[in-house]
């Protein structure tokens, strides 16, 4: 009879109810005993805790402490590294000082080119695949080159809904999408923060001194 009943079980729920058996006799084994719960207590208020009023005094005394030590100083006190932008700019100045590494520094993206002054990219959709923010949009065409199946016939960023996270350049498996350490970026409508393809190409250009490949 019992032979009959494990015949009508099928065998991948036998097989689960094993796994669960056998689970369930580890965690068993692996009980925590009594003496290693530690029980956690919230420390009791303090009735000059409870009116707040030190904590305001000392945020305040911090918050008179900055001010005095930037005032007259050009927001250079001892607790500010202030930029007076655009006469100072970051990438002018030490790290250490608050300045930028350009090596690292993730501003407007380009699309790089090859040798052959061709775009690298070959419309894979990976970037686009790994971006959280969903502003990179490509049309793939077929490429008019030997060296590879397809290329960005269209290549779109939407720099103000890109949150730079560098995610598009770590996904890329040809190196074709970098950031650059250019941050200076204005625009008078949302169309013309807008980089298309001409656009990605002309950053290029115009960074390749600053980040090289």
């Amino acid at each position: 009879m019992v032979n009959e009943v494990e015949q009508s079980v099928p065998l991948s729920s036998r097989i689960s109810g094993a796994i669960w058996a056998t689970m369930m006799a580890t965690m068993g084994s692996m009980a925590i005993r009594d003496e290693d719960i530690v029980v956690l207590e919230a420390p009791a208020v303090k009735r000059s805790e409870a009116v707040y009023l030190p904590a305001i005094v000392k945020g305040l005394g911090v918050t008179m402490r900055h001010m005095l030590h930037a005032f007259g100083r050009d927001g250079k006190g001892k607790y500010q590294s202030v930029i007076q932008y655009p006469e100072e700019r970051r990438e002018l100045q030490d790290v250490l000082d608050g300045g930028m590494h350009k090596a690292n520094f993730r501003g407007v993206h380009r699309l790089n080119k090859d040798s052959h002054e061709r775009v690298k990219c070959v419309a894979c959709f990976m970037c686009a695949t790994a971006c959280p923010a969903n502003c990179i949009h490509i049309v793939a065409d077929e490429s008019p080159w030997d060296d590879r199946e397809k290329y960005p016939k269209k290549f779109d960023i939407d720099e103000l809904r890109c949150i730079y996270c560098g995610m598009c350049e770590e996904a890329c498996p040809c190196d074709a999408i970098e950031l650059t350490p250019e941050y200076a970026i204005t625009g008078l409508t949302r169309n013309e923060m807008i980089f298309d393809k001409s656009k990605l190409l002309e950053v290029f250009d115009q960074t390749i001194i600053d980040k090289p490949m």
